[in-house]
């Protein structure tokens, strides 16, 4: 799935902390909803890990499950960021299927 995600980094005013917000393209099935169509169920297909790393160095690592939404929307903060650092957000699925991008912090 490639080009899935849509990434943002900017520095707040006068701090180290840059804010990550990042919208992620994925069905997120949970095995439970069926087609409406044929009326068979859709097979599970959620993401399964999130990695962020910061120049390289990974500072985090979330273990999602069926439970999350259609489309995620993810935001948080990382300390200790300076404007030009590298912000890498990785996920990879049931299915296999993995996506990365990178964002240089404004």
């Amino acid at each position: 799935m490639t080009g899935s995600i849509k990434l943002q980094a900017r520095l707040q005013a006068g701090s180290n902390i840059a804010a990550l917000k990042a919208l992620i393209q994925h069905p997120m099935e949970t095995g439970f909803t069926k087609d409406r169509k044929t009326g068979e169920v859709i097979p599970e297909d959620y993401i399964t890990t999130v990695t962020i790393k910061l120049n390289g160095t990974v500072v985090a690592t979330q273990e999602w499950g069926a439970g999350v939404s259609k489309n995620p929307y993810l935001a948080l903060q990382l300390k200790g960021c300076k404007a030009g650092d590298k912000i890498e957000l990785a996920w990879a699925d049931l299915k296999g299927d993995s996506d990365s991008a990178a964002v240089t912090v404004a």
